[in-house]
């Protein structure tokens, strides 16, 4: 069945006549003897069934028909015509959008400054952003819901071979505890010996949730020859800094929560140094997402790993 559809050198010709209302002033603009063109557009309207102009010896008119039909034929040139340059644009990864997870801990420092600079370079770029657990990101990366996560590692072993981590920024805990707790008459940064506060109550992450930073906060118990006495769980680090301002415990956080303030909680170093907590970013290996590598670049530019 032959294709009656007219193709857009017909409709840039039908637009340029209805413009220059005369076909020579039109194939002069189109760069062609006027025969041609008025074969063409006499083969449109044969394509269509309707006649598009009302011609007289001197001057060329749009019947209602083509009239109507002008603005529409308009659209779809422009339509057709920012094609090209949309689609090297997506493919330089300027335009489009991506599916970033991230861990609560990053909301205070990592995220804020990579949306900045990545948001400075790529402006067109649709940033759907969630904050979610490190085990959920990595199931919705196998799924595909995400197109990247920020998650303290590791990677579980059953998705290592089909995802990559770039490590982003190591940084080191600080205890998170409530003011009436603090030693009385000590300067903010006074480090605090973990033995000293191991009685009160910790406010910690779910290990099922995070077991890689469970391990490190109850490690560092052990290291100080304490036990933890877990009072309180919870999956969001904004929740477990009002948990902390309530009383219900402390808790040791990354040092870039000292910008989260909360009445009643005041934060210090730990004494004998801290073990550090590490960020990265993660994504499905392969994937060639032109705004994902993108980011990538972003990342790796903003990276500080540091013990």
């Amino acid at each position: 069945m032959p294709d009656l559809t007219p193709d857009l050198r017909q409709w840039r010709y039908f637009v340029t006549v209805a413009e220059e209302r005369h076909f020579g002033r039109a194939a002069a603009r189109l760069s062609m003897t006027q025969p041609p063109l008025s074969q063409a557009i006499r083969a449109l309207e044969d394509l269509l069934g309707v006649a598009l102009f009302v011609r007289t010896k001197r001057s060329v008119a749009l019947t209602a028909v083509g009239a109507a039909l002008l603005p529409d034929v308009r659209k779809l040139l422009a339509a057709a015509d920012a094609l090209p340059p949309r689609a090297q644009s997506l493919a330089r990864g300027e335009t489009g959008s991506l599916a970033l997870a991230f861990v609560s801990t990053a909301d205070y420092g990592l995220l804020p400054s990579l949306l900045r600079a990545f948001g400075a370079r790529y402006p067109q770029v649709r940033l759907q952003l969630e904050e979610a657990t490190s085990d959920v990101q990595i199931e919705e990366l196998a799924a595909g819901r995400i197109d990247a996560g920020l998650i303290i590692p590791p990677v579980p072993p059953r998705h290592a071979a089909e995802l990559s981590y770039l490590p982003v920024v190591r940084e080191p805990l600080v205890l998170a505890m409530p003011a009436a707790a603090a030693p009385a008459e000590t300067p903010e940064d006074a480090p605090v010996r973990l033995a000293d506060v191991a009685a009160l109550p910790l406010v910690i992450f779910p290990r099922r949730l995070a077991p890689g930073f469970y391990d490190i906060i109850t490690g560092c118990y052990g290291a100080a020859g304490a036990t933890p006495r877990i009072g309180q769980e919870a999956i969001q680090m904004q929740t477990i800094v009002s948990l902390v301002s309530a009383g219900m415990g402390v808790a040791l956080v990354p040092q870039s929560l000292r910008n989260l303030r909360r009445t009643g909680v005041v934060y210090r170093p730990l004494a004998g140094g801290a073990p550090v907590v590490e960020t990265g970013l993660v994504w499905r290996t392969g994937d060639v997402s032109p705004v994902l590598a993108g980011f990538i670049d972003i990342v790796r530019a903003q990276a500080f790993v540091r013990a």
